[in-house]
């Protein structure tokens, strides 16, 4: 019995909806689809006279629908580290995770898949990329928190303005 004294179930409904038809996500697994690292002027590129490399990033999110309602989200994160014009290192992962997404409005859809998707994924894509910097002999390179929702109105934008006819603002 619960506390209210009845034996239904405990759980919320909002505006009438049974709680199967509630949106859901639920991350089916998670997994390193592709990771390299290259370290190709080591041991020179080692020496700590050389101080911390500069950093170069780039992210990316790919996102494709599965069978009835999965989806397959892949975050690549790519780094180039160098000393002037040296290369450091070079390192590459494509992390991915398998969606279940359920009773979402179809324009939400993309939203999910390009924002919230790679959100729960970084933090783990993050450890991997330490991991691996860390592992080639150079201190973990941390990568900063992404904004999601910033890079997919940014992607947006471009898409915008690279349909508008030449000649048109």
């Amino acid at each position: 019995m619960t506390e209210n004294g009845s034996d239904a179930p405990a759980a919320a409904t909002t505006a009438g909806q049974a709680p199967d038809d509630q949106p859901s996500l639920a991350i089916i697994t998670q997994y390193i689809k592709d990771l390299s690292f290259e370290n190709p002027n080591a041991p020179q590129s080692l020496n700590p006279e050389n101080g911390q490399p500069e950093v170069e990033l780039g992210v990316n999110v790919q996102a494709r629908a599965g069978d009835s309602d999965m989806f397959d989200v892949e975050l690549r994160i790519s780094a180039k580290a160098t000393h002037g014009t040296e290369v450091a290192f070079i390192t590459e992962l494509v992390y991915g995770g398998l969606f279940q997404m359920r009773n979402f409005p179809p324009d939400a859809m993309e939203m999910m898949c390009m924002i919230e998707c790679p959100r729960l994924l970084f933090p783990f894509a993050r450890r991997v990329v330490a991991d691996a910097t860390r592992d080639g002999g150079f201190s973990p390179l941390l990568l900063d928190p992404i904004d999601f929702k910033t890079l997919f109105q940014n992607h947006k934008a471009q898409e915008m303005a690279s349909q508008q006819p030449m000649g048109t603002a």
